[in-house]
């Protein structure tokens, strides 16, 4: 038989039955002789016979319902990026009955998070996309989905502790140790460094793991590391600590802030009159800024849009087109300069 696209009635002609037996093997529904099955499976297999999810899903006006759970970007200005790649997604499987519905939550609010999350599972969507910030209300979320039967997926937090199917992010250990080898590349021997919590999330922790690693490995190694934890929910008093911090610790001239909120601090240590080195993360506009000004000298890209859209679109992809999805996907640790910043700015 040549490759073409044959018809119920083609495939019925074919095993010498009738179209409403096809149709019942084909969609795996109804009652099937075993000497009828047979016939239509020999057929199916000789014209390599490949069913289209897309057109069956549109033809019977199915639906897969996606929820995204997310921080909410006007609170925390980071995860706008990612709500811009989980809206670019939607728009793309929109036309072929796939519909995102967004959860944002207060990401320093775990009751927050909790009432989002059950608005969300009691909507009774395909899947769950979220951002798993707090653990132990994650693990409950988990187990809520697992219970009903809903797909959970999660994005830029990795708990281990979840048999999630399916995560997309950066390899957090190792982005730590890519901090220190900036800082360590760029800084004089018997320098210290403060490994910086703002806010701090269970994520940092990997980051502050992987860049004592680096340091601990190294043979010869005379820079010591002190870790600082600062809340950002005041400003005056997150100034005033953190000047009291720089006053006792006159030494430390390399500075890793493990997430976005490197630009509250390069004010406050230039004013404080010494030379530093300092790797933050992300392309906020307040970093952009401090980049090109040479205060911040590295930025590491999470590519939190590009995190977000493949969540949503391996979803999509699964159940549209029965395509397995990765149970991870690690994307590149981008080094980000003053030089090169352009070419990662749309």
């Amino acid at each position: 038989m040549n490759k073409r696209k044959y018809t119920i009635k083609d495939i019925a002609e074919f095993a010498g039955v009738s179209k409403g037996t096809v149709d019942r093997v084909l969609h795996k529904r109804g009652r099937v002789s075993k000497d009828a099955y047979q016939k239509v499976d020999r057929v199916l297999k000789k014209i390599d016979y490949r069913p289209n999810p897309i057109a069956r899903n549109l033809k019977n006006n199915k639906t897969y319902k996606i929820c995204v759970l997310v921080p909410d970007y006007q609170i925390d200005p980071y995860w706008y990026p990612a709500m811009e790649g989980v809206r670019t997604a939607a728009k793309e499987f929109g036309p072929f009955g796939v519909i995102v519905d967004e959860y944002p939550y207060h990401p320093n609010k775990t009751d927050d998070f909790v009432q989002k999350s059950n608005i969300a599972i009691d909507s009774n969507p395909d899947a769950l996309l979220m951002v798993p910030i707090f653990h132990k209300e994650s693990l409950k979320v988990f187990q809520n989905c697992r219970k009903k039967g809903i797909f959970l997926a999660s994005f830029n937090n990795h708990i281990d502790a979840l048999s999630i199917e399916n995560f997309i992010g950066q390899d957090l250990v190792q982005s730590g140790r890519v901090a220190a080898n900036l800082i360590d590349k760029v800084t004089e021997a018997g320098m210290h460094m403060a490994i910086i919590h703002i806010d701090e999330e269970l994520h940092m922790r990997q980051k502050e793991i992987g860049f004592r690693d680096y340091f601990k490995e190294k043979e010869e190694n005379s820079k010591k590391i002190i870790t600082y934890n600062l809340k950002s929910d005041s400003p005056d008093h997150f100034k005033t600590e953190f000047t009291l911090f720089l006053e006792s610790h006159p030494w430390i001239t390399g500075f890793f802030v493990t997430n976005s909120k490197a630009h509250l601090l390069v004010d406050l240590i230039h004013d404080d009159g010494r030379n530093f080195t300092m790797v933050g993360y992300d392309l906020l506009d307040q970093n952009l800024q401090y980049l090109r000004q040479g205060k911040i000298d590295f930025l590491i890209h999470q590519k939190p849009k590009r995190q977000a859209y493949l969540g949503v679109g391996y979803l999509a992809e699964y159940f549209l087109f029965e395509k397995e999805m990765p149970s991870q996907e690690l994307l590149p640790i981008d080094i980000v300069t003053s030089e090169n910043v352009k070419y990662y700015l749309n």
